[in-house]
């Protein structure tokens, strides 16, 4: 077993405007994670974002939406890291990812940003890459023949079929989010490999 998760960050944009888009697939996930663990989510002006307390087997689990934008996130995950005393590796992402097509997820450990301002902001915050990350498939304009740009692909809403299978890949990773808090990252892996069904 490694070190258990205690705090589950979903990326996104914060606003009604925003609220459908594809870059807050994170936000998407940490939402249905928190009903999960019948936790609510509550704006902490001190932590730059909307933070939901949980317990589990008796211990603290911290989520959180940033409400900072996207480029930012690093000033609530940093806050609430260091009031928490928080290592990088009890810290687990929840991100968009364009290098996935739609109903595939992958999750990793450390390893670089590829571009995502998010998680590049955080990375600074944290002062390591070592959180995990869990990135969920939003596909990119080309892999799916269209013509918008990158920027503006991710703050649209996804088409009806990509939507769908986005939302099974959050039901999947629903499945899995007891192992990440009980530090059992392989464990986590297989099921989401199989397909979140054991």
């Amino acid at each position: 077993m490694s070190t258990p998760i205690r705090l589950i960050v979903g990326l996104g944009n914060p606003g009604a405007e925003y609220e459908t888009t594809r870059h807050n697939a994170g936000f998407w996930l940490a939402d249905h994670v928190a009903d999960d663990l019948k936790a609510s989510f509550t704006v902490e002006k001190a932590f730059s974002g909307a933070v939901a307390k949980a317990r589990v087997d008796g211990d603290n689990v911290l989520l959180l939406k940033p409400m900072t934008y996207m480029n930012r996130s690093g000033l609530a995950v940093g806050a609430l890291a260091r009031f928490y005393k928080l290592v990088p590796e009890q810290v687990l992402v929840l991100h968009d990812e364009l290098d996935l097509l739609p109903g595939q997820v992958k999750m990793k450990q450390g390893g670089g940003h590829a571009g995502h301002n998010g998680l590049k902001d955080i990375q600074a915050a944290l002062g390591s890459p070592d959180f995990w990350r869990l990135r969920l498939g939003i596909g990119h304009p080309r892999t799916l023949n269209l013509a918008q740009q990158v920027a503006d692909f991710v703050l649209h809403p996804p088409r009806r079929e990509e939507q769908a299978e986005i939302d099974r890949v959050i039901d999947r990773c629903r499945a899995v989010m007891t192992w990440f808090l009980l530090g059992d990252f392989a464990r986590a892996s297989r099921q989401l490999a199989d397909g979140g069904v054991k």
